[in-house]
């Protein structure tokens, strides 16, 4: 039975269903009354009224048989027990119920979403999902309470594997009334729409009334493409990703006129695709987003097709200026490069982090619509991200210091936390000049462990995450330290050490190992919770954290000109 058949055999089904319920109802109702006592004696009083002769005779006798049964409290009848009454506002009632609604509010925007698997899977970390379905979709948009609602077309277009296959297109009717349903009670609600157009989908979808269409994905889910752990031995051999939208019949024909001397196309789901990409150290692609993707993960990118407007990360061929003969000497070029190298791969993921990562793009796209009054707003998906700078400086020079680190950095920092005797210092007052929120703590230790000074500074952040800053070290290091928490889900972030000291052999194995988890840091971020718990850093995994090595990378200058001429890596 076809997907169409299906839903609308199963809205008959549950509108029989209603029907049967108030059936069952009122044949209960009139059972009741036909049984009652007082029913029994008015039809006795009638029949006497209308033949007085036998009928007076008669009604002391039945009036005293009605009295009889009336008073037993039990009576044995062959009539088989009705069974309970299921209404059809139960069975919505239980469908809200089980309709996945989200937990208690923790500060992230609230989406009701007609997502594919893979954009929900994207979005998952960053705002909390209430999945719509087309069977269910009323009732559980009733129940929720939504900041926005957001369709992606994938989820839409033809031959989707989800429910909402076809949605906007005339033969999936039922389909289309239930997503115009939800847009039409969203406006009447003040909730903003929005429509991804992600993949391609039937036309009638984008004109349902959405307030707006976005064309595009929902950016780089840095917590699935990202270079954790990935494998040392590559393969040398480059890899051909199928494009996610049809790029063009140029850039095709112009791969199919390779034949044999071509890449190997990678027929991979979507789900094996970040360790496909962590694994091949260069890739093929007909797409900006899929370079992206493949970038962030290590592996060298060839865009063969029309990139985005304005410089993109990796090598690209345009198709139609370039012959077969041109992209077989790119693809040459590009296995001769083989993967990114640590600077390189830092210098992508920080472009990727600040510019076209998933929180990045959302807060672009819901920025441009208006949202009810209380809702959290477009800001709160990049809420994740905020970070206290936690430093102590002693003197003007120090603090001086603190001040242009900071202001000069590409991710600005939330907020900065010192001690209540640097309050004064020229530095700090350049950055409250400067509109950074300082903070001052009290009581901070001017000797002892250094966890303990860090500690006390973390207990007066807001923030979620604490730089533990020391020195200088370039413009990239907040963006770095944070992207690197984004893509692993780590609880600090530092360079590798060994707990409890030893002989410097395990340091020097491990000194230029870049995002793999390890026993040890040397903090450089950590979540301002377990900063302040004022614990050793070198027992924090004894605690349950999860560690991830990160070295200190390029210096200061090196790296602000890394980040200037090393933004599209395999360039020539």
């Amino acid at each position: 039975m076809k997907r169409r058949e299906q839903s609308q055999t199963e809205q008959l089904r549950r509108a029989l269903g209603e029907r049967e319920a108030q059936l069952q109802e009122a044949q209960a109702r009139l059972a009741a009354l036909e049984a009652s006592t007082s029913l029994q004696v008015g039809r006795a009083l009638t029949s006497a009224a209308k033949r007085p002769g036998r009928g007076l005779v008669r009604l002391p006798r039945d009036l005293f048989r009605l009295w009889r049964r009336s008073g037993r409290t039990t009576q044995a009848t062959g009539r088989r027990k009705p069974d309970p009454v299921r209404s059809y506002e139960t069975e919505r009632e239980e469908a809200r119920l089980l309709s996945g609604a989200p937990g208690a509010p923790d500060g992230r925007l609230s989406v009701a979403g007609v997502l594919s698997a893979e954009a929900a899977e994207a979005l998952r970390p960053y705002v909390r999902v209430v999945p719509l379905l087309p069977h269910d979709a009323q009732p559980v948009f009733e129940s929720v309470d939504v900041d926005a609602v957001l369709v992606t077309a994938s989820a839409a277009a033809p031959g989707a594997a989800g429910p909402w296959a076809h949605t906007g297109d005339p033969a999936a009717a039922d389909r289309t009334r239930a997503l115009a349903w939800v847009l039409e009670a969203a406006s009447a609600r003040g909730v903003p729409t929005v429509l991804l157009e992600d993949a391609p989908a039937p036309p009638a979808l984008a004109r349902l009334g959405f307030d707006l269409v976005h064309e595009g994905g929902a950016g780089v889910p840095l917590h699935r493409f990202n270079p954790i752990a990935a494998d040392p031995e590559r393969s040398a051999e480059p890899v051909r990703l199928a494009a996610s939208r049809p790029s063009g019949a140029a850039a095709r024909r112009l791969l199919g006129a390779l034949g044999d001397d071509g890449p190997r196309t990678a027929e991979v789901s979507w789900e094996d695709l970040p360790d496909l990409l962590r694994s091949a150290s260069s890739v093929v692609v007909e797409d900006a987003a899929a370079a992206d993707r493949a970038l962030a993960c290590g592996a060298r990118a060839l865009l063969v097709g029309r990139g985005r407007d304005g410089q993109d990360r990796a090598a690209a061929v345009p198709p139609g200026a370039a012959d077969p003969a041109a992209v077989l000497r790119e693809l040459e070029r590009v296995r001769r490069d083989g993967p990114l190298s640590p600077e390189e791969v830092r210098a992508v993921l920080r472009s990727v982090f600040l510019t076209d990562a998933v929180p990045v793009r959302l807060a672009e796209v819901f920025g441009k619509v208006d949202f009810a009054p209380g809702s959290a707003g477009a800001s709160a998906v990049l809420a994740g991200r905020r970070a206290a700078v936690l430093a102590a400086p002693a003197d003007d020079t120090a603090a001086l210091a603190l001040a242009d680190d900071l202001l000069n950095q590409d991710l600005p920092p939330a907020e900065a936390v010192v001690p209540a005797e640097a309050a004064h210092l020229a530095g700090v007052e350049r950055l409250r000049s400067f509109g950074v929120p300082v903070r001052t703590a009290s009581g901070v230790p001017a000797g002892g462990p250094g966890h303990r000074r860090w500690a006390v500074l973390a207990r007066e952040a807001t923030a979620p995450w604490s730089v533990l800053w020391r020195e200088p070290r370039g413009p990239g290091l907040l963006a770095d330290l944070l992207c690197a928490a984004e893509c692993s889900g780590a609880d600090a972030v530092g360079a590798a050490t060994v707990p409890g000291g030893g002989d410097g052999a395990w340091e020097a194995a491990t000194a230029d190992q870049d995002y793999v988890f390890v026993g040890g840091v040397r903090p450089d971020l950590a979540r301002t919770e377990l900063a302040g718990r004022g614990i050793d850093p070198g027992l924090w995994n004894r605690h349950g954290a999860r560690l991830l090595a990160l070295g200190p990378g390029l210096a200061a200058g090196e790296a602000a000109q890394a980040g200037a001429a090393g933004g599209v890596p395999g360039a020539p």
